[in-house]
């Protein structure tokens, strides 16, 4: 029976990309700190450890103990426009905290190193979004996902370390943590909505996102070791049609059950346009996304109400707080 360890096992992505291996049979190690996920998420089956990427310590021992054929490295804190705000987290987290995964994996000989990275990595203005683009990240999220893929590519080089890398966007759906007001805008909008608040939009709402359900992605991050032509490839993975912040909004409001009702607030740097191409994903895999995005909101509602509304978390102290959007009112440091 394989074995698989899968980083941010009590996260979002993470727990159903664990649940799939599950599925296929895999013994599962789930690694998690809990910042931000739920031990609630954990599949049923899953060997869960809490602790940290960034315990180099923790890392070796886990590795020590298990004979992993597989790493799925999803542990990340995902959050693009704050990133500029928290640059030493971010880069401590999303780049030397992957360090120490991919020393073990290649001390280890580990079978094949999943890395779920983002279309973050390939900046504005590049749409619709191919691999065969040159990445020109644009925040240091972006910067930070675009460097761990330029070492798994010279770790395979050198240590002959197998890797496949998936760029997922705007992905939602069931087990989010739809309290986080930096990302993830359809957990946002769904919690607004849910505790009768006005859903807030910054700009003119006009920016355009093709949201991905977690169903048409963490099955095929999941499936990708079992797939000989997609080792030393990166992928991008979600849906295919995009969508208006606004119009994402109705839908919400619809699904819910709710009037919209909209709050504009300041423009911020973001990209305007952003959605990417998925003929590679389809022709290496043979899949297709599925959930239409008025199904895949229903299916999340439907979890969300069991969950109820939250609280919006507290906000992060900044690093820098330096032209922050007004929404993001926190310690000035």
């Amino acid at each position: 029976m394989p074995i698989a360890l899968v980083t941010g096992a009590a996260g979002f992505i993470g727990s159903h990309v664990a649940e799939c291996c599950r599925r296929q049979g895999f013994r599962v190690v789930g690694l998690d700190d809990l910042s931000s996920g739920d031990v609630r998420n954990v599949p049923d089956g899953v060997q869960f450890v809490k602790g940290s990427v960034c315990d180099a310590a923790l890392v070796s021992e886990l590795f020590n103990e298990h004979p992993f054929d597989y790493v799925y490295h999803l542990a990340a804190y995902a959050a693009e426009g704050l990133s500029h705000f928290v640059r030493r987290f971010n880069y401590s987290n999303n780049v030397i905290g992957t360090m120490s995964l991919v020393n073990e994996s290649a001390r280890y000989g580990v079978k094949c190193f999943v890395f779920t990275s983002s279309i973050a990595v390939y900046g504005s203005a590049q749409v619709p979004m191919t691999e065969e683009m040159t990445p020109q990240p644009e925040d240091p999220y972006g910067i930070a996902k675009y460097a761990v893929e330029l070492d798994l590519m010279a770790a395979r080089r050198v240590f002959g370390l197998p890797f496949v890398v998936f760029r997922p966007h705007n992905v939602y759906g069931e087990r989010q943590n739809f309290a986080d007001r930096y990302r993830n805008v359809v957990g946002i909008f769904m919690n607004q909505a849910m505790t009768g608040g006005p859903m807030t939009v910054f700009g003119s709402g006009l920016q355009r996102r093709a949201f991905s359900h977690v169903d048409d992605v963490a099955p095929v991050i999941a499936m990708a070791p079992l797939v000989d032509r997609a080792y030393g490839e990166v992928f991008n993975i979600g849906a295919d049609v995009s969508y208006t912040v606004l119009e994402l909004a109705q839908v919400i409001a619809e699904v819910v059950g709710v009037p919209l009702r909209i709050e504009h607030l300041p423009p911020r740097e973001e990209t305007a346009i952003a959605f990417a191409n998925h003929e590679k994903v389809r022709r290496v895999f043979g899949t297709t996304a599925k959930v239409t995005l008025s199904e895949g909101v229903a299916r999340m509602a439907a979890w969300a109400r069991t969950v109820g509304p939250l609280s919006r978390a507290p906000l992060r102290e900044l690093e820098v707080a330096v032209n922050v959007p007004p929404s993001w009112r926190s310690v000035e440091t």
